[in-house]
């Protein structure tokens, strides 16, 4: 029986396992652009086919997103978060408000009951990030440093199942807030998460609760007015 075959599979196999590590460990955030064919072939040391076949291997599962001219793209972390992007791509505004400020809600008054100091402190240190992004002027930095805020709250919520879902819908998460803020930052627009913060250390489920989904469900009313 002929190896040939097996062989190539598995060498392909591997660069595939190689990149997919760049993108989950986070070394390729989403939205980044991922080196180009030849310096990939470079680096890895395997023929250009077999970094093509890679990358659409890839493409396929959601986590690259390749554009003609352009180049190729994170697009998502996971699969399933590749699969969540490309199914709700298109959702409704108000669909992804209401569904994300269920989610943030659960996981903010969960949050309240069960945050440890040091989430307390990273908590703190995101708030500030968030803010001083927000001073910038820079929309897609600041939609980084709220995205990267509201999930270090899913995060302090202890639930494992909540903490992967959320991750899965983040590009969707980042879609939507990228649409909602536009091409600049606005005053008028600034929502303080600084209660929502207070709450969780405070210990106050409801209160957290109530400030954590408020904020999605008042993006999700100006895009729908909008729309």
């Amino acid at each position: 029986m002929s190896l040939t075959a097996p062989r190539r599979a598995a060498l392909a196999d591997q660069v595939i396992g190689q990149l997919r590590l760049q993108i989950t460990s986070g070394e390729w955030p989403v939205g980044s652009r991922i080196p180009t064919e030849p310096e990939l072939v470079e680096q890895l040391g395997v023929a250009r086919n077999t970094v093509r076949e890679a990358i659409r291997a890839l493409a396929h599962n959601g986590l690259l997103d390749i554009r003609q001219g352009s180049g190729t793209y994170v697009a998502a972390t996971s699969e399933l978060a590749g699969v969540m992007h490309r199914r709700f791509a298109e959702a409704q505004p108000r669909d992804v408000a209401e569904v994300r400020s269920t989610l943030e809600a659960s996981a903010a008054r969960l949050a309240a009951r069960r945050r440890t100091p040091r989430e307390l402190r990273q908590l703190d240190t995101l708030l500030a990030r968030r803010e001083a992004a927000w001073d910038t002027g820079n929309v897609e930095r600041f939609v980084e440093a709220d995205a990267t805020f509201h999930m270090a709250v899913v995060q302090a919520s202890h639930n494992e199942v909540l903490t992967e879902l959320y991750a899965d819908l983040g590009s969707v998460v980042r879609a939507f807030l990228r649409h909602d803020v536009g091409d600049e930052l606005r005053a008028e627009d600034h929502m303080d998460h600084g209660r929502l913060v207070d709450a969780i250390r405070a210990g106050d489920p409801e209160t957290a609760a109530s400030e954590a989904g408020s904020y999605a469900r008042v993006c999700g009313r100006s895009l729908y007015a909008a729309g």
